[in-house]
């Protein structure tokens, strides 16, 4: 079928929990309707498969089903073989793929957020169907982006996740060049929303508690940067002649990083929470109603978003890959595990051109 040989049998990473990586051996699937056959370039992990399925499974979505399949949630790769039906893309095309199948028909499907599916047909990659952790990995099409050729297959992976959350959390508090953003936690995420902010012409705040991760905000463009220690609220405020800033980012998911970027924000600010997990007490009348300010939720992004950011960053010629500390290839996923568990390094990518 088509031009491209393709194996029977292929290698393929599962997480059983524990904190451990199992590799298999497993047939290779073909596409079928609606489908495309991806030969597998590039793989980036993700915190969320950390906290929800490396340590041990958790189901905060509903319908886990980690140990079953193949694992891995930001896919970039190039299409070598097609299905039935499939029109916007051929053999060879290079794509980033969004990394949740919705059901397609509820409201949220509609508008192309399929991370918002309430349906039992909702899954995705490496959660509830086989991901990107494997050589080859089929795909629908309607997940499916095409790829620039300026960015690169670990570009792709940043976007299929990190980049496309932190791009819609900018979104969300419409981010612009007359704003100040502060973005509270500079794991891969607050690192990806620091880039795009400066892209989008804002004068950028990071903030955090790790030195590294501080540093690598530098390299990546914040204006300021500032340890997140008990002085830091102050620090801000100096920093903001004591205004605050117009746009918070909280990225850590921590109760402590959520309450000061609610305290650093300007009036008539936004606030933006990002970072899964955790939990956050605070008095409502001092720290939002009297200060104006728009709290948003915001989790993943739209399959029209993505495409959007993927235009933006080819346009302003940005690598997100920029912020990959360590790469491995296929075989060394245990080890890019081991090392990403650490919180010490930047965006951890498996490489399947490394092997």
């Amino acid at each position: 079928m088509g031009n491209y040989e393709v194996p029977k049998k292929m290698l393929g990473m599962k997480l059983p929990g524990g904190a451990k990586v199992e590799a298999g051996e497993y047939d290779v699937p073909k596409p079928g309707k609606g489908q495309v056959l991806l030969k597998m370039k590039a793989a980036s992990l993700c915190g969320s498969d950390l906290k929800y399925i490396y340590y041990e499974h958790t189901d905060k979505t509903g319908g886990a089903r980690y140990d079953d399949v193949i694992a891995g949630h930001e896919p970039s790769g190039q299409v070598v073989q097609v299905g039935d039906g499939v029109l916007d893309f051929k053999e060879g095309d290079r794509v980033v793929v969004y990394h949740i199948q919705g059901c397609g028909y509820c409201d949220e499907c509609k508008k192309g957020y399929f991370i918002n599916c309430q349906q039992p047909e909702r899954r995705a990659y490496g959660w509830q169907r086989d991901g990107a952790l494997a050589e080859y990995m089929l795909a629908d099409v309607s997940t499916c982006i095409h790829l620039p050729d300026f960015l690169t297959y670990e570009d792709g992976a940043m976007i299929a996740c990190g980049f496309g959350t932190a791009y819609q959390g900018l979104l969300r508090a419409n981010v612009s060049g007359r704003d100040r953003v502060l973005v509270m936690g500079l794991g891969p995420v607050g690192q990806a929303a620091v880039i795009l902010a400066k892209a989008m012409g804002a004068e950028v705040v990071g903030v955090d508690i790790s030195q590294e991760r501080i540093d690598m905000a530098s390299k990546v463009g914040a204006d300021a940067v500032f340890m997140g220690d008990d002085m830091v609220v102050e620090k801000v405020m100096e920093y903001t002649d004591g205004k605050g800033v117009e746009v918070a980012v909280d990225c850590s998911g921590s109760a402590v990083g959520r309450h000061r970027c609610l305290e650093v924000a300007r009036m008539w600010g936004n606030v933006v929470f990002l970072g899964e997990q955790g939990t956050v007490n605070f008095e409502p009348s001092p720290l939002l109603l009297h200060k104006n300010l728009t709290l948003h939720g915001s989790w993943v992004t739209s399959v029209g978003n993505m495409e959007r950011l993927v235009e933006f960053l080819d346009r302003k010629k940005i690598h997100p890959s920029q912020i990959i500390t360590h790469r491995y290839p296929l075989r060394e996923t245990e080890e890019a595990y081991r090392i990403f568990a650490t919180g010490k390094t930047g965006k951890v990518c498996v490489n399947m051109e490394l092997e």
